[in-house]
């Protein structure tokens, strides 16, 4: 069972305010590269887990989408997506990404974002997100960059509060890491790089793309808060593609 951070009443709340004031990673830089990595969508059934607040859900049937299933465990996010949304071919459903059977050979692009590091059994949903999906169908997920959830300690100050560098210690121990992140006792599940893609290549994906995006100049000039994040890699982006037999 995944711990479920985001119905935490202060936790939620904050979060809230940063994803209703974009002012997170996720408008900025997660949200463009994973956009830019999918395959075409007009007329394609989706799943996305760990939905949040279906922005993503509404914005692929924006771009011709015929169907969503959107998952997420949280009941705060759900109440909240189901608000913003008025659109029948959205089917919003309360479940953790480790628990969700989806049905077999349904979807044609199944999409994770930034949600996968919360997960222990990352091995198992690829082998169900594979069973899912159609021959030719893509999965594509972003998680926070191993280098980050190797390290809950971050940055590394100088005595006036600077950043002097990321701080990086016992990567190849993967497993669950606490940290906070609004509030104390935040679970996420290291692994590797290797581990992220070795996930997908054992349930019998072709990896299609590695990415690890960072912010350009011209971002960085529009949001100086991006600054720390050219400096080592923030985000993990991998998509994958069922072969047609």
């Amino acid at each position: 069972m995944q711990q479920n951070i985001y119905d935490h009443p202060v936790f939620f709340s904050q979060y809230q305010a940063l994803r209703d004031n974009d002012s997170g990673l996720n408008g900025a830089l997660e949200q463009p590269a994973l956009r830019d990595a999918l395959p075409p969508l007009s007329g394609a059934d989706v799943l996305d887990l760990g939905c949040g607040f279906g922005d993503f859900a509404r914005w692929v049937r924006a771009q011709g989408a015929a169907s969503v299933t959107a998952v997420d465990l949280s009941e705060r996010m759900l109440e909240q997506a189901r608000a913003r949304t008025r659109d029948s071919d959205i089917q919003y459903l309360c479940a953790g990404i480790e628990d969700f059977q989806p049905p077999a050979g349904a979807y044609d692009l199944a999409v994770s974002s930034l949600a996968l590091h919360y997960v222990a059994d990352y091995a198992a949903v690829a082998a169900r997100v594979f069973a899912a999906l159609r021959p030719g169908g893509v999965f594509a997920l972003t998680v926070e960059h191993p280098v980050c959830t190797a390290s809950p300690q971050g940055w590394a100050l100088d005595e006036a509060g600077r950043q002097k560098h990321w701080t990086l210690d016992a990567y190849f121990q993967q497993g669950a890491r606490e940290t906070r992140w609004f509030v104390d006792g935040v679970i996420k599940h290291h692994r590797t790089v290797e581990s992220y893609v070795a996930g997908l290549s054992g349930a019998g994906f072709q990896l299609l793309h590695l990415g690890e995006p960072a912010p350009d100049e011209g971002a960085m000039a529009r949001q100086d808060g991006l600054r720390p994040h050219a400096r080592r890699p923030a985000l993990l982006l991998l998509t994958a593609r069922k072969p047609v037999l």
